[in-house]
């Protein structure tokens, strides 16, 4: 069928076999563009990615869809639809360059999602730094890297192709693939302030999970340091030798009791007035 319509034969795997890497050719006067579509899954934080190729000869423009959804490119069927005006074969690259366009725009709206959800995750972060905090910001970098990735090779190859004299493409056309290639572009340079952004979340978690363990220690330091006293005075009349002079003494427990009391307390007042008692994670809750 591809062959019919002027499609090369080397053209037909690129466009029926998927996976495929994106990707810009051209032969004689053909020229063949596969990208792919990113969109979240149910669950946000998941990306999925449908391949879409495209062929174009001097007469006809064809998509294919790996995953093909009711209304893939829903202002351009309504325009091809209502014929107003009507499409001609001169209009077919910029079709091209509408069909690229619209799925590179479509990227734009999941990095806002992505830098809003970061957002979110570095205030929790510093607020509750919790393993699920980090978790997400990993699965958020994940996204950020396939994004690069499904845009790396035609990054390169829409610069090579724009230094080529192609035939089929008009003035409109190539002013159309210099556009793509700034799209490109601004998204490489969004992802990379995107995955810094990630990275200041994991930064911050770090330093909230240390700050709180900093908290831990502190406490564990203050009870250590309050009952040393006491555990050496309980130490101390907890030995049993026959000459101690405070063993026959009626009132002998008692003023232990308020000795160890009496030394507590003054430990306490101690350490609070040096700030000692000042929980540093309680004033992000």
């Amino acid at each position: 069928m591809l062959q019919a319509c002027g499609v090369p034969e080397p053209f037909s795997p690129l466009l029926l076999e998927t996976p495929q890497a994106p990707r810009l050719d051209s032969l004689g006067e053909v020229i063949a563009l596969v990208v792919h579509r990113l969109r979240f899954a149910v669950d946000p934080m998941n990306l999925v990615s449908d391949q879409v190729g495209m062929v174009l000869t001097r007469r006809v423009l064809i998509s294919i869809e790996e995953a093909p959804s009711p209304e893939p490119f829903p202002s351009l069927t309504d325009w091809l639809l209502q014929k107003n005006p009507v499409a001609t074969a001169d209009d077919l690259d910029d079709l091209l360059h509408y069909l690229v366009d619209h799925l590179l725009d479509g990227i734009f709206p999941m990095l806002e999602q992505m830098a809003s959800r970061l957002d979110d995750l570095e205030e929790a972060a510093l607020r509750d730094p919790r393993p699920r905090v980090l978790n997400r910001t990993y699965q958020l970098r994940g996204n950020l890297r396939r994004i690069r990735q499904q845009l790396w090779p035609l990054r390169h190859q829409i610069l090579l192709f724009l230094r080529q004299n192609q035939p089929v493409m008009g003035p409109d056309g190539l002013l159309g693939f210099q556009e793509m290639a700034q799209n490109v572009e601004q998204i490489f340079e969004s992802c990379e302030i995107l995955r810094h952004q990630c990275d200041a979340v994991t930064e911050a978690h770090m330093a909230s999970s240390g700050n709180r363990m900093n908290q831990i220690m502190k406490t564990l330091t203050i009870v250590s340091s309050i009952f040393a006293p006491l555990t050496f005075i309980a130490g101390i009349y907890g030995m049993n030798f026959t000459n101690m002079p405070e063993l026959e003494w009626h009132y002998g427990y008692v003023a232990a009791l308020l000795l160890m009391g009496s030394i507590a307390t003054i430990q306490t007042l101690m350490l609070q007035r040096r700030g000692w008692f000042e929980d540093w994670t309680g004033s992000r809750r």
